[in-house]
């Protein structure tokens, strides 16, 4: 794995792991006011230092895009959420990442981005969830693993 010095990516899994193999890896967002607002928020992220999705060879692209679509069908089937928030910004951690967001017409931010300032308070947000977190993390893992 190439890794860059600098790099929170490079340095550490990004949250609670999920799942990982050679090239990539899935986690689940924690430690921040988004996550736990959001709590079935992931990142797919490629293992090896690398900036901007087109940094890979086509056939990357290919494997990283199917693990974004297969967690985005995992969250879609088992959360029924309102919308999946697919996004790779890289602005302030410039390492190849997406993320697959569940949103909840009930979430703190709806209708606006998980970035922007709180409508309202959801104290119970994780509860609120059809499944636990550990459940969907294992149905993610399964999913992702079945190429």
């Amino acid at each position: 794995m190439t890794a860059h010095a600098a790099c929170e990516l490079c340095e550490h899994d990004g949250g609670t792991l999920v799942f990982r193999d050679e090239v990539l890896r899935v986690i689940r967002a924690t430690g921040d006011e988004q996550s736990a607002d959001h709590p079935a928020f992931y990142r797919v992220i490629w293992n090896a230092h690398v900036a901007e999705w087109t940094d890979l060879p086509p056939v990357d692209r290919s494997r990283l895009m199917q693990t974004v679509a297969k967690v985005e069908t995992v969250l879609r089937n088992c959360l029924k959420p309102t919308k999946v928030n697919l996004a790779s910004l890289g602005n302030v951690v410039p390492h190849l990442h997406w993320h697959v967001i569940a949103r909840f017409d009930w979430d703190a931010r709806w209708p606006a981005p998980v970035w922007a300032p709180k409508q309202r308070q959801v104290p119970d947000a994780a509860q609120r969830l059809a499944l636990p977190l550990k459940e969907l993390d294992q149905r993610i893992a399964f999913a992702v693993k079945a190429r």
